[in-house]
């Protein structure tokens, strides 16, 4: 999952070393949180006008996570 996350982003961001994706242990309901960090002045290409992308990458997430039975949440810090 944390290699979907990333080749998504890396298509959107210009400085691609600057991505950061950080995985955190499965909660009490079993949902892993991907923390994703890029370059501030990539914020805006990632977020999207009214978050658009993030919720469209937020999907994509969450489509690929119940092919391998996981419940996964992005957050864009």
């Amino acid at each position: 999952m944390k290699e979907l996350l990333y080749t998504i982003v890396s298509e959107l961001v210009e400085d691609k070393d600057a991505i950061e994706i950080k995985a955190d242990e499965p909660n009490a309901e079993g949902v892993v949180v991907y923390h994703l960090h890029v370059a501030p002045d990539d914020m805006g290409r990632v977020i999207g006008k009214q978050g658009r992308i993030a919720k469209a990458i937020r999907a994509i997430m969450r489509a690929g996570a119940v092919r391998n039975n996981q419940k996964v949440m992005v957050e864009i810090d």
